[in-house]
């Protein structure tokens, strides 16, 4: 940690307030996520706390941000040694690793992914460029694939004129070439990728998750790689 005392004291203080706002997540829920009490279990007087974080929404931000660096730190970790000349591995292990993440963090996984909480609106200024790090991971599979001539999509069918529009608005975020027909193949394998995810964290599958869920995650991994030609 880095910086003057003052500002090492902050960013210890901040990082506290974090690590017990994801603690009382797992407790008692997002809508139910309280400053005061996150100020209790720090050891501070309430008033106090509003010095670093300034509102419950404020918290919210703080663990949305924190969650999605966190997920995406541990699938970067996870392809640091998957060569990117492998898109079919390292789109095997960018799964394997958030879904472990998930099963790990589910609390954190739901604030995430799973319903909104009410009366929260996310800033996108703060939270798109976290939010989207392990997408880029998934489209420059998909890149990749589409270089080698692997991913092969039909071309012969035009997205419709608002369909288009979004995609070019992914290309123009992300910085990425792709033609319609690739990009909402890559769309389409992360809408899938974290459904699956979703569906055991979640317990759509039931209380046995269909017996192994992990299993069943490897077949659906599977059917995706084949979705990106990889």
């Amino acid at each position: 940690m880095t910086g003057t005392p003052r500002e090492q004291a902050r960013a210890q203080t901040m990082a506290d307030i974090t690590r017990i706002g994801r603690d009382h997540l797992a407790r008692y829920g997002a809508a139910a996520l309280s400053l005061r009490a996150v100020a209790r279990d720090l050891g501070m007087v309430s008033s106090a706390v509003y010095r670093y974080v300034a509102s419950r929404d404020e918290l919210l931000t703080l663990l949305l941000v924190d969650g999605y660096d966190d997920l995406a730190d541990a699938v970067a970790a996870a392809l640091d040694d998957v060569p990117d000349a492998a898109p079919g591995e390292r789109f095997r292990v960018l799964g394997r690793a958030l879904r472990s993440w998930a099963l790990a963090e589910p609390a954190t996984y739901a604030l995430l992914y799973g319903a909104p909480v009410p009366g929260y609106r996310a800033p996108a200024e703060r939270t798109t460029e976290p939010g989207t790090r392990v997408v880029r991971l998934l489209l420059d599979v998909a890149a990749r694939a589409h270089e080698a001539g692997t991913l092969v999509v039909p071309q012969d069918e035009a997205a419709p004129p608002a369909l288009a529009a979004g995609l070019e608005g992914v290309r123009e975020q992300f910085g990425v070439a792709l033609p319609d027909a690739v990009l909402t193949r890559g769309v389409l394998v992360w809408a899938a990728l974290f459904g699956c995810v979703s569906f055991e964290v979640f317990g759509q599958y039931g209380p046995d998750g269909l017996g192994d869920p992990a299993a069943l995650f490897e077949r659906h991994l599977a059917a995706l790689a084949a979705d990106l030609g990889v």
